[in-house]
């Protein structure tokens, strides 16, 4: 039976997360950032790289701590807290664990490149409004000893401050992985103006030169190396949507025992706090299973779908109840831009659709128990 309990390591790592984010990322941060038009900061991602974030689970043969998924989640899950914007999910989890599974030697570099925050990645997978990536229409065509790639990737987070592309694309009809740098010519980047203020990308290839150092694995091998990254950056976006629905939780409760209402604090009404009680007892159980996701990626990758799935379909769930009674118990106030409830909102709307949706986990965990 998998412990749900953290370890003393886990402690100290989420005391950390939490006293940093607090000062360096609060939710004002990202309210600046919105105000001056910026959608990345990249002092803040040198801080976390600084910390060792960025090497979470890469070996420490590789110049990483590889302290493994249930840390990464215990950052993500600071992250939402506080609605921190950062690249983590696309750049430490995501491509560590496509670099991994690849087996291959040559990427050794590029980790150690990582862990000390010389690139930054990019996930190009999705072309439609649904994460689908078994169905990309993406074409790498032949051209003597190299490909030439044209289409369109959106969704794409992080893709405007990105120096790395992990490209998906048909070549022969077969789902084949890239890595591209993100000035080679022919790469277009529009930014996507999306509610939760984060960096997120349309990117356009027109006829890019691919070669064949550029491929992740082998022709045809995408989604072998692709599902685990996947499941990987889905249990770490659980992670942060159960912060994300702790921090907007803590924020109500905090308006609760200060907003008054004739002649008594609201908090003291026995009917909000029955609407408080059960979305505590709703983030309990997602917290169990966000960390019982990150605990099976630990300990059986090749058996966590189910979990990670569950994770997230129930994470996406509760975020959206938890910021929907946020802004009710805010009252008339939760829906203006002087709150901060909104902003836990925007995030949660956009969370729920980036790497698979309520359906997309939904319909995996009925046809995993046999529905």
């Amino acid at each position: 039976m998998t412990s749900l309990l953290p370890t003393e390591d886990e402690t100290m790592l989420d005391d950390m997360a939490r006293g940093f984010l607090s000062e360096a990322a609060p939710v004002t941060h990202l309210r600046a950032m919105r105000d001056a038009g910026k959608t990345f900061d990249p002092d803040l991602w040198a801080q976390m790289v600084e910390m060792g974030w960025a090497g979470v689970l890469i070996p420490e043969a590789a110049g990483g701590s590889g302290m493994g998924h249930a840390a990464a989640g215990i950052l993500a899950r600071a992250m939402g807290r506080t609605l921190a914007s950062s690249p983590f999910i696309p750049t430490a989890v995501i491509a560590p664990v496509i670099f991994q599974a690849a087996h291959d030697p040559r990427h050794e570099e590029t980790l150690r490149g990582i862990a000390e925050g010389k690139h930054v990645f990019a996930l190009a997978v999705d072309e439609g409004p649904k994460h689908d990536p078994e169905n990309t229409k993406l074409v790498a065509t032949r051209a003597g000893n190299a490909f030439r790639l044209s289409g369109l990737k959106t969704f794409v987070r992080n893709g405007n401050a990105a120096d790395r592309f992990l490209v998906l694309a048909k070549v022969d009809d077969q789902l084949t992985l890239f890595d591209v740098p993100s000035d080679r010519e022919g790469i277009q980047r529009t930014e996507m103006a999306l509610v939760d203020s984060q960096d997120t990308a349309r990117v356009q290839f027109l006829d890019v030169e691919l070669r064949d150092e550029d491929i992740v694995g082998e022709i045809g091998g995408a989604m072998a190396i692709l599902r685990p990254a996947l499941a990987a950056g889905q249990a770490a976006l659980a992670a942060e949507m159960a912060g994300l629905a702790s921090g907007i939780f803590d924020l109500t409760l905090g308006y609760l025992k200060e907003r008054k209402q004739f002649g008594k604090v609201i908090g003291s009404f026995q009917a909000l706090q029955h609407r408080a009680a059960k979305l505590w007892c709703e983030m309990e159980v997602t917290e169990s299973a966000v960390i019982h996701a990150g605990r099976m990626l630990d300990e059986s990758p090749e058996d966590a779908t189910l979990a990670v799935s569950l994770a997230s379909a129930r994470a996406i769930r509760t975020a959206a109840l938890a910021v929907q009674e946020g802004v009710q118990l805010h009252g008339g106030i939760g829906m203006t831009d002087e709150y901060d409830a909104g902003f836990y909102m925007k995030r949660a709307q956009v969370g729920a659709e980036w790497l698979g949706d309520y359906g997309f986990h939904a319909a995996r965990v009925a046809a995993l128990r046999g529905f």
